[in-house]
């Protein structure tokens, strides 16, 4: 969808019933808004709402819908809602098919109502800066806006043959992804990719493309096979051509060696003039010739798709039948009308132009535009039978003979061709073409399917559906199972735990975290990406078998999320963070955006919630698939009156420092909380909750207990597996952690593991920022915070301010700070990150804990080792 918001200012004291004349006006420049239901659930809701007075966003919603429509886009759904905290602005939502043609016509939307208003409102609002009032247009306003974007869905809309098998691509429920303008298609994800461009698929053979391209080269390969071909030969100039024809039975086809949609074709010729005006027509097209027998019969297409012929369909050359009053030109304007014709390839069927080849051949008839052939005369208007050129396509498939379904498989094995055009002329398709003299003329690579989708006459067929079932046999999977995992905190570990225990099962894993794109546990992109830009590059990856993605409160409200739904959504947990931004001022606003992630999970799938977390335990009653809960209060699981999921569900839970799975009623033990590294001998709590989330995110993605038991324990809270996620080093005497606690939930719970780790005797050091966008409240908050945890606070700055001017963040660190009791000598003001590190690490003594929140991961870490190799271990 698309979303506009719109600051309607004055305007909204001015529904459109108060707008004189308003609704009629719209009404009449756009009929089509009259069977629109809006939420009446009828036709004319729409019109009657308008009448009644709605808010000038709503309209606009519709006039984009029905814009669209107009323009041969159909859409219809739309939604219009306030924008939280901002009086008179809105909302507007709209569908699209194509984003180009959405956008334009939102923009021509918003233009056409502000056009509409009175003359008195305009000057008030300034609304001549977007749109002269409709009187001041020279011309239709409407119509000229219609024309464009009808002109933009032309250039966009996909071709009868690719839309054939996108539409039955979704009907099936696999992915499917627009690459370019040139109407490549991806299906799949991952693995399980499939590419087509038309009917040319990903499978198909280049070398066999190139073969069929090359129609003597493809008749002589058929006539090694035993297939029956015309007899000709190639002429490269009209002499040679003169001389092949000459040696024919019969009448001569020319045509060019490598020419498609019966371009520079000529039937039926003969004599020398004849063949060689033939041959200076096909070599316009091409620079050999082809010179064959004419075969007697009528022109059909078998089409074969993996190995089997799917449709057949007699192809009749465009043609007029006369009635004895309208002249040819008539009769033709009178077959153009049909509105299933078009240009090109964009329609069912092609309009019939009256070109030069097409007068050469009524003047041949003895005829010409302006003549009135008698009732019941049948004239043709074109040589060969394509339906590029204005041709019929009759469906012959039930009648194909046995021997002839045959053939026609063994040639498009034969060149090699996964999806082919077989083209033969016979006099009869339900007889073998060893009775009726027939033959196969051509092996056309990419055919088209607009003839057995949408014949002329006869029943259609389902040609995509034999596509899908050669790229997707049954069984086989089109997508990659996908991990999602959103929250406040714990999302980079959570999903680089679960990416750890997919891996060890052997899979290709693609991830995404604030850190960047692994595939393979190879870095590919270095940046924050927890968004669904960075997400669609790993299901674009052919090589990745499972992916397991960081989404992110900003993704999910910039674009979405990248898939259409996951096989498990985890969320972990709801607390402050990001607060007055992108519109989310509430805790609750926040929960129901996190809570997207657990809505999207497939039926079979499975969405894991945290117990512990109210906010987070309440998304159960709208997640996908099945239920799976964590819990670090194991014993008090049946108190909750969460007994029944783990009677009937699953619920993973520390029971003390024990880990215990309960699925459907059986307890499962997962080992000791102290016993993974990632606890640091438990003493890391988060990361027990963390490891909690992934065993049941590890259990929707069909592991079992033992490996995931196993791959818990093998995955370590270092810096080569959970890069900036409470990485410590021991050396030089002291304790130096890098984690990246940017809120107050993820510093509370370092707090909690810091003073676990505490010695008596030892201080602490903290290298203390959060970004500037953030609100004054949760900046102090952490200044409050930092103060109760360290000993010596280290303040520094983002580099970029994030909306604040320089000092902005430090002096209310330093505010937050002083309120919970810090005296001003226990705060140094350092703004650069490495100089706040360097100044952190030197103030360590023995058993002190030095702990930086970084922004720049990698070089605070390697800051971090450096010093620790360099600095001799300090005396007590």
């Amino acid at each position: 969808m698309i979303r506009i918001t719109l600051d309607l200012g004055g305007l909204e004291q001015l529904p459109s019933d108060r707008l004189d004349g308003f609704a009629d006006h719209l009404l009449t420049l756009l009929p089509g808004l009259g069977s629109h239901h809006c939420s009446r659930g009828y036709p004319g809701g729409f019109a009657e709402r308008l009448r009644e007075g709605t808010w000038l966003g709503h309209v606009i919603e519709h006039v984009a819908l029905e814009l669209q429509t107009a323009a041969g886009s159909p859409v219809t759904r739309g939604k219009t809602r306030s924008a939280r905290g901002r009086p008179g602005a809105y909302h507007v939502l709209f569908s699209y098919r194509e984003e180009a043609v959405g956008l334009a016509a939102g923009r021509l939307a918003i233009e056409l109502v502000a056009a509409l208003l009175p003359a008195h409102l305009r000057d008030v609002q300034g609304l001549d800066i977007i749109a002269p009032a409709l009187s001041d247009h020279p011309t239709d306003p409407i119509g000229e806006g219609v024309s464009r974007l009808m002109h933009l869905v032309e250039s966009r809309r996909l071709g009868p043959t690719t839309q054939a098998i996108v539409d039955e691509a979704r009907r099936r429920g696999i992915a499917v992804r627009r690459l370019d303008d040139e109407r490549r298609i991806r299906f799949g994800q991952g693995a399980n990719q499939t590419w087509i461009r038309g009917s040319i698929t990903s499978r198909t053979s280049h070398l066999a493309v190139v073969t069929a391209a090359d129609k003597e080269l493809t008749k002589r390969q058929l006539r090694a096979a035993g297939l029956p071909v015309p007899r000709g030969t190639v002429a490269d100039t009209a002499e040679d051509a003169v001389a092949a024809a000459a040696a024919l039975p019969g009448a001569a086809v020319l045509k060019p060696l490598d020419g498609n949609h019966g371009r520079g074709v000529s039937r039926g010729v003969r004599g020398e003039q004849a063949v060689r005006a033939a041959f200076a027509i096909a070599a316009k097209h091409g620079r050999r010739v082809i010179v064959e027998e004419e075969l007697a019969g009528a022109d059909h297409r078998v089409l074969v798709i993996g190995g089997r012929v799917a449709a057949v369909a007699e192809r009749r050359p465009a043609q007029v039948t006369g009635d004895g009053v309208r002249t040819i030109d008539q009769l033709i304007r009178v077959v153009n009308a049909d509105p299933r014709r078009g240009h090109g390839h964009g329609r069912e069927l092609t309009r019939i132009e009256t070109d030069g080849r097409l007068r050469a051949l009524l003047a041949g008839q003895g005829l010409g535009l302006e003549s009135v052939p008698a009732a019941g005369q049948v004239v043709v208007l074109r040589e060969t039978a394509n339906l590029s050129t204005g041709g019929e396509a009759v469906d012959r498939t039930d009648e194909i003979h046995p021997a002839v379904a045959t053939a026609a498989e063994r040639a498009a094995r034969t060149i090699g061709l996964d999806i082919a055009g077989i083209d033969l002329l016979t006099t009869d398709i339900t007889r073998p073409l060893a009775e009726t003299g027939g033959g196969i003329i051509e092996v056309n690579a990419a055919p088209g399917f607009r003839m057995h989708t949408a014949p002329s006459e006869g029943r259609p067929r389902d040609v995509a559906g034999a596509v899908l079932d050669t790229l997707y046999p049954p069984g086989t999977r089109s997508r990659i199972p996908i991990a999602s995992v959103t929250g406040t905190n714990g999302k980079s570990t959570t999903v680089r735990m679960i990416a750890h225990l997919v891996e060890s099962t052997g899979r290709v894993v693609g991830m995404t975290t604030t850190s960047g794109v692994s595939v393979g546990g190879q870095f590919v992109l270095k940046a924050d990406a927890s968004g669904p830009r960075s997400a669609r590059l790993v299901l674009a990856d052919p090589s990745v078998q499972a992916a397991v993605f960081e989404t992110a409160r900003g993704g999910i409200l910039r674009e979405g999320l990248a898939y259409n739904r996951a096989d498990v959504g985890v969320v972990l947990n709801v607390s402050a963070d990001h607060l007055g931004l992108g519109g989310i001022d509430t805790l609750g606003q926040l929960a129901r955006v996190k809570a997207v992630v657990a809505r999207r999970v497939r039926r079979r799938g499975m969405t894991v919630l945290n117990a512990d977390d109210p906010r987070t335990l309440r998304m159960a009653a709208r997640a996908g698939g099945r239920v799976a809960l964590f819990t670090l209060n194991g014993e008090t699981i049946e108190a909750r009156g969460l007994g029944a999921i783990a009677t009937s569900g699953v619920i993973v839970a520390a029971h003390g420092d024990a880990l215990v799975a309960h699925e459907d009623g059986v307890r499962t033990p997962l080992g000791s909380a102290a016993d993974l590294p990632s606890t640091l001998g438990g003493v890391a709590r988060f990361n027990v909750a963390n490891a909690l989330a992934a065993a049941a995110a590890g259990r929707g993605l069909g592991l079992s207990w033992e490996q995931i038991s196993s791959g818990l324990a093998t995955f370590s809270t270092g810096y080569d597996q959970n890069p900036g996620r409470f990485n410590v080093v021991r050396a030089a005497g002291f304790t130096a952690i890098v984690d990246y606690a940017h809120n107050p939930a993820a510093l509370a719970a370092l707090g909690e593991a810091i003073a676990a780790m505490r010695t008596d005797g030892a201080r602490t050091i903290g290298v203390v920022s959060t970004p500037g966008d953030r609100r004054d409240a949760d900046i102090l908050e952490i200044g409050r915070l930092a103060a109760s945890i360290f000993d010596t606070l280290v303040f520094r700055e983002l580099p970029d301010g994030r909306g604040r001017a320089p000092g902005g963040v430090l002096a209310l660190l330093a505010e937050g700070a002083r309120s919970a009791g810090a005296a001003d000598e226990r705060i140094l003001i350092v703004p650069d990150e490495a100089e706040a590190t360097a100044t952190a690490l030197r103030l360590a003594r023995h058993d002190d804990i030095v702990a930086v929140m970084p922004t720049h991961v990698e070089d605070v870490w390697q800051q971090v080792l450096a010093f620790a190799a360099e600095r001799e271990p300090v005396d007590a």
